[in-house]
């Protein structure tokens, strides 16, 4: 059963004691050994599909968590992919104060860390998920082992790191719900915004991979005989396209479309990825029922269609529990005169599955980056110590709402 939401107390401001340990945080941080601490995790192929890589990843993690004394515990899901790890600091709990998630796997195939690996040029720091996410990962490791005694002694936390978030946690999803929906709190450390923004609500998704199958045939000597995959393809998107809705942010993309062999030859073959997003999962159920009866009653005679949902992420959007949270957040920025500022993106992340659950979610906590899954993805340098204290400073007020 959900834990319910216990911020219910006025936001505290942090302790004198807390304030002397944060400014003798921010006095301790140095960049350089933090950049050195972060290339191990950078310059290791980790893509989703890599799982040596994603283990590697694991295992550097699973040395930091064991040497501050945590407990971790490995989890497998498919042979496809990685491993997932559940770190925390209280074995015997049955619940969580707080569950922070961050993902241990990026888009980039492997061989690209044989291109692209870890640089820097005085403002940003380049290189595959430095942004997305292994920076927050580490801001997260970094924030819980500088906790003060007493709060971590209070505190029972969970850090879940799954392997197959950039393909929608189709493995781990059902896991990170399990432990969420056992949890008072959940923070995610994907990056911020690149204006600094900090993450309130996300879009659903969904993506198909269609296939038609009919039967090929001359197109100029037999073409009654001939039943066109390409045809039915076309009758899909003409069909579906109609269903995107800007006003209630509903909207369906057809990306990718193949099909055919020769202008000559009626297809025999077709496919598409269709993508879906969505603030209304209501929405989102009725065109899943729309698609699912396009699938059963095809519009041309003997084609034949298979339809495979690759992912599928619920929206969250903020409920009492979280803006609650987020009033918190602000008030901790604030007093230590970082002004934060929200955004609700189409994007989707982990906080999807936890926030569709009703558990007050935020995400966006890791250091501010852009240019995510591309060649000219960054760090800003300039916002690791903060986005760090923030998370930790985060922790420490919401220790003091949190009643037994």
């Amino acid at each position: 059963m959900m834990i319910v939401p216990a911020v219910s107390v006025p936001v505290s401001n942090l302790t004198q004691k807390q304030e002397s340990e944060a400014i003798m945080s921010d006095q301790n941080f140095n960049l350089d050994q933090y950049l050195e601490e972060l290339k191990p995790l950078i310059n290791v192929d980790c893509g989703t599909w890599t799982p040596a890589g994603v283990s590697k990843v694991a295992d550097i993690m699973t040395e930091k968590y064991q040497g501050i004394g945590w407990q971790v515990t490995r989890h497998s899901f498919d042979e496809k992919v990685g491993p997932g790890l559940l770190a925390t600091n209280k074995p015997e709990a049955e619940e969580y104060d707080i569950m922070l998630i961050g993902h241990l796997d990026t888009v980039f195939p492997e061989g690209t860390v044989a291109e692209w690996s870890l640089s820097q040029d005085g403002e940003k720091a380049y290189g595959p998920g430095v942004a997305d996410m292994k920076s927050g990962q580490l801001n997260m490791f970094k924030a819980i082992s500088q906790l003060p005694e007493d709060v971590a002694d209070r505190l029972s936390i969970c850090v879940c790191m799954n392997p197959d978030e950039e393909i929608g946690s189709i493995y781990s999803g059902d896991w990170l719900k399990s432990i969420a929906s056992k949890s008072r709190y959940v923070l995610v450390a994907e990056a911020a915004r690149a204006d600094g923004s900090l993450v309130k609500a996300r879009k659903g998704m969904a993506s198909y991979k269609v296939e038609f199958n009919g039967k090929a045939a001359h197109a100029g000597n037999e073409p009654e005989k001939g039943i066109s995959a390409i045809t039915e393809l076309a009758h899909w998107i003409t069909t579906l396209n109609q269903e995107t809705n800007f006003e209630i942010g509903t909207t369906l993309n057809f990306g990718v479309v193949k099909g055919g062999s020769a202008g000559n030859v009626v297809p025999d073959y077709a496919s598409t990825v269709l993508d879906i997003r969505f603030w209304d999962n209501d929405d989102y159920a009725r065109l899943e029922k729309k698609i699912q009866n396009m699938l059963e009653n095809p519009s041309l005679r003997g084609i034949k269609i298979e339809l495979t949902r690759e992912a599928h992420k619920p929206a969250f959007t903020p409920n009492e529990g979280s803006e609650k949270l987020m009033a918190l957040i602000e008030k901790t920025g604030q007093d230590m005169g970082l002004n934060i500022t929200w955004q609700a993106v189409g994007g989707g992340s982990d906080a999807n599955l936890t926030g569709s659950l009703g558990v007050p979610t935020i995400d966006g906590l890791g250091p501010i980056g852009g240019a995510m899954h591309s060649r000219n993805e960054f760090l800003v340098l300039d916002s690791i110590e903060p986005r760090l204290n923030l998370l930790r400073n985060v922790l420490i007020n919401l220790s003091e709402t949190i009643t037994r």
